[in-house]
C-alpha cells in the first residue's frame, strides 16, 4: 500500500532524540545516536515528530509502506540503570556518558500508562518529588551536568503546582553548568494525558 510515512536524514539528525518523545505510536527509535523508523506498521504518518527535531531531519514521504497497525504492544522494563533517585544517583556514573536523560517527577509513572515505551526507551531515567524530597535538585543535576556528556534533557512533570519545581532545577542546573543542552518539557494531567504545551 501507498502512504505517508516519516523519512530521517541521517547526516543531518544530531540524535537529540527528541523525535523519540514526540512520537506516540513508537515508530522511532536512537540507534547507534541516530533516529531510524524502526517498522512502517508503527508509523501513523501524522508527523507529530516533525516540529519537535531542531536539525530539520525529518520530513513525511509517501512510499510503498506497511499498513498502520497501531501501537507496538507494550514491553518489558526501559529503566536503563539503577539507582534511578535523583538524590541516589552518582554524579559521575558511567551511564552518563553520552546520555538522553530523563528527568521525571515521581508521580507522572503513575498517572501516565505508557510511561516506558512513550519516555524511558533509550534514556537514563531520574526521578524525584520536588515538594517531598530533602535535597537541592539544582545543585547535584548542575554536578551531573558538568562532569558528563549529556546529548538531551527531557523534563516530565505533572500539572500541579508543586511539580514546577523540578522543571526550575533543571533550569538552574542548565545555567549553573554552563553549557547549552537541547531539553523539553512535557507535562501531564491529572487523568494522564500529555497537556499540548
Amino acid at each position: 500500500m501507498k502512504r505517508k510515512v516519516v523519512k530521517i536524514e541521517e547526516e543531518k539528525c544530531n540524535g537529540c532524540g527528541l523525535c523519540i518523545t514526540a512520537c506516540h505510536e513508537g515508530a522511532l527509535q536512537l540507534i547507534n545516536g541516530k533516529a531510524r523508523l524502526v517498522s512502517d506498521s508503527y508509523c501513523d504518518g501524522l508527523g507529530d515528530c516533525l516540529p519537535e527535531c531542531p536539525a530539520g531531519a525529518i520530513t513525511l514521504e509517501e512510499r510503498a509502506a506497511e499498513a498502520y497497525a497501531g501501537q507496538p504492544p507494550a514491553t518489558a522494563s526501559q529503566l536503563r540503570q539503577w539507582p534511578c533517585q535523583i538524590k541516589l544517583v552518582p554524579v559521575n556514573a558511567p551511564y552518563f556518558t553520552d546520555a538522553y536523560l530523563l528527568i521525571a517527577a515521581d508521580c507522572t509513572a503513575f498517572a501516565y500508562a505508557n510511561l516506558h515505551a512513550d519516555f524511558m526507551r533509550d534514556k537514563v531515567t531520574l526521578i524525584g518529588c520536588p515538594k517531598l524530597d530533602n535535597i537541592n535538585y539544582a545543585e547535584k543535576l548542575t554536578e551531573i551536568l558538568k562532569h558528563n556528556t549529556i546529548k538531551s534533557i527531557t523534563i516530565l512533570k505533572m500539572e500541579v503546582p508543586c511539580c514546577s519545581g523540578i522543571a526550575v532545577a533543571v533550569k538552574n542546573a542548565l545555567i549553573a553548568s554552563g553549557k547549552m543542552i537541547p531539553w523539553s518539557i512535557t507535562t501531564i494531567s491529572v487523568d494522564g494525558t500529555i497537556i499540548e504545551e
